[in-house]
């Protein structure tokens, strides 16, 4: 588990920051399909952009899919930078950093598998995904993998004990 270098307090209530541990234990929850998280992307116009997502949290980083020819890849060849939002219980998560595509086979078959035990029946086809199917807005397979490398992560709890913080991540 990466330790945030800095956490910053946002709670307006008088409660304590949130902990990471905390946090990280709620991330680190097998991914469920009631849960949807939401890609924020820039357009090369500046306009922002955003779509839902399967995206899986493995080994302290947010992974995504999308076709090549998507608006969110086409966002992310011209713009890394991107948020990933997403409610999970108990606690109202957003990821910022960069995303970069990756293509080594041994994360294309990690992550497939972690796909296949959530539901989606993907495998690795060269250095993308490919299933039977997947959301309309991936469009249409194959599918690249990508990874979030977060710098920040902004947690708000939904439930006890609640409270507010702010993330700051070291990142080579």
């Amino acid at each position: 588990m990466s330790e945030p270098r800095k956490t910053t307090n946002l709670d307006i209530y008088g409660n304590p920051p949130l902990e990471w541990k905390r946090a990280h234990a709620i991330l680190s929850t097998p991914a469920s399909p009631e849960i949807t998280q939401f890609l924020g992307t820039c357009r090369p116009d500046g306009t922002p952009h955003a779509a839902g997502v399967g995206a899986q949290w493995d080994g302290g980083f947010y992974y995504f899919t999308s076709g090549p020819a998507a608006r969110k890849a086409r966002d992310l060849a011209a713009n890394p930078r991107c948020t990933i939002s997403v409610r999970l219980p108990g606690m109202d998560l957003v990821l910022t950093g960069t995303a970069a595509r990756v293509t080594d086979a041994a994360t294309l078959e990690r992550l497939a598998a972690a796909y296949r035990d959530g539901g989606w029946p993907c495998r690795v086809e060269g250095d993308a995904l490919t299933a039977p199917f997947s959301a309309p807005s991936a469009g249409p397979p194959p599918w690249h993998l990508y990874r979030l490398t977060h710098t920040s992560i902004v947690g708000v709890a939904t439930e006890e004990p609640y409270g507010a913080a702010r993330w700051d991540f070291e990142r080579p």
